[in-house]
């Protein structure tokens, strides 16, 4: 058998007993297994805890020694047996903490009782000062019921709370921005709406996640028109952001003037409308859908696109074509048309790999591995925080697609996600727009596309 070179953490109990602890080590080598690092957890009265990291052959072996443990009298317990990914969300991703220490009963007067008292007057008086006294005015809220975890479907909102942490620690890390969780035990779309209002006092933003189609769509419009804060739902307008910059990213290499090209998108669930909104709202004339819901499409065409009844069909008459189902394998080679741009964006697997559709005669293909939403909404939501908008719009959207873009080296599809000056000149472009009038911003949308295709850098 193959080695694999398995490493796991184990987190076990061990009885507070003289040789406990070489007794599971004893365990652990007569299985085959090689310990590692040895960290205690916590020392309680009758056990300790510890993290223990062995490395195996195979996953046999791993069984094997998992038994052997079980086996052991006198009170061994494994908690969890962990790989580098679960480690690292151990405790979880983040915490809340005070800006500032309280180390004296001065400090404690100013910034409790009884000093805090004269601050919640000021409040009382002027409202909107509470964007500046607290933190309101830099927090987001990351809503979800857990209906469309990535890629795992209906998981429920507590098995999702590992993607909000990660959404809260990326906004901190990437835009400055307290970005809190919201676990909702409710599917229906009223109770959603009522209980994001009820709580939206504390937040100068909502950001929504992995709320499943078609109720999504409800549940953000609605917000929009019933709160005063920006309102956006990532796996929309995130999704359709990056994906817009990836395709002006993709044309600029093909020497395809995408404005004039004819788009096909191929599955319209919410991030798929919104790549069709997004194209139209850039100034692509031509945007063509198709999906198994007649639903999808019939809102497709109350959007101002047309839709198409077979995926062959679209592949016929598109230019360029992307696909966001989930499904693998779905776009076949001999329907890819010579001088295509096809981006299969479905993660882990594409649509159809670029490979396949090179050889088949796209002038340009890639898959959704590099296109990652992190590039867009830490920095749309700092610049409109930084604005004071209380919406963001889908001005304010291209804006920021054409500023990824702008940040692309050439031959890429994207940037990098973590470089920090992308994420600087989302949020400038975003602010920018959301002063700008709809004439001006097709003004500086033209300006923007002359400089992305003489490849000078914008925002400077």
């Amino acid at each position: 058998m193959a080695n694999k070179n398995i490493i796991r953490t184990l987190m076990v109990d061990i009885p507070s007993v003289p040789g406990s602890l070489g007794k599971l080590a004893t365990a652990i080598g007569l299985s085959g297994g090689d310990i590692g690092e040895v960290e205690t957890i916590q020392v309680g009265p009758n056990y300790t805890t510890r993290n223990i990291t062995v490395q195996v052959e195979h996953e046999e072996q791993l069984s094997e020694l998992l038994e052997a443990i079980h086996r052991l009298e006198g009170g061994f317990r494994i908690h969890t047996v962990s790989d580098e990914v679960l480690r690292s969300h151990e405790g979880g991703k983040i915490h809340m903490k005070s800006k500032m220490p309280i180390e004296s009963l001065a400090d404690l007067r100013r910034v409790y009782t009884p000093g805090v008292a004269d601050v919640c007057r000021v409040i009382e008086e002027e409202p909107e000062k509470a964007g500046i006294y607290t933190s309101i005015g830099n927090t987001v809220a990351i809503v979800t019921d857990g209906t469309a975890i990535l890629g795992l479907g209906d998981i429920g909102p507590v098995a999702g709370m590992p993607v909000m942490e990660g959404k809260s620690a990326l906004f901190d890390q990437l835009a400055g921005i307290n970005g809190v969780p919201i676990l909702l035990n409710t599917k229906d779309p009223d109770q959603i709406v009522q209980t994001v209002k009820n709580i939206s006092l504390g937040f100068s933003g909502i950001l929504l996640e992995d709320i499943a189609s078609p109720h999504c769509f409800e549940v953000e419009e609605r917000l929009k028109k019933e709160l005063d804060i920006p309102v956006m739902h990532d796996d929309q307008h995130g999704t359709a952001v990056v994906t817009l910059a990836a395709v002006i990213s993709a044309c600029k290499s093909a020497g395809v003037d995408l404005r004039k090209a004819r788009v096909g998108q191929i599955g319209l669930g919410a991030a798929g409308l919104a790549i069709c909104r997004m194209m139209m709202t850039y100034g692509v004339k031509n945007v063509i859908g198709t999906d198994k819901s007649l639903e999808a499409k019939a809102r497709l065409e109350n959007y101002g696109g047309d839709s198409v009844d077979s995926i062959e069909k679209l592949m016929e008459c598109s230019d360029i074509v992307i696909a966001t189902t989930g499904v693998p394998g779905l776009i076949k080679k001999e329907w890819v048309r010579q001088g295509q741009v096809v981006l299969a964006l479905s993660n882990p697997k594409p649509e159809i790999e670029p490979e396949d559709a090179q050889q088949a005669g796209a002038v340009y293909a890639a898959d959704g591995r590099s296109v990652n939403n992190v590039l867009g909404f830490p920095g749309i939501f700092r610049g409109v925080l930084n604005a004071g908008s209380n919406e963001i719009t889908h001005s304010m959207l291209v804006a920021a697609a054409e500023a990824i873009a702008a940040c692309t080296k050439t031959g890429d599809l994207v940037p990098h996600p973590l470089d920090p000056n992308v994420h600087k000149m989302v949020a400038k472009a975003v602010e920018s727009a959301s002063y700008l009038s709809d004439r001006e911003v097709k003004q500086q949308r033209i300006c923007v596309q002359r400089k992305i295709h003489k490849k000078i850098p914008v925002f400077q």
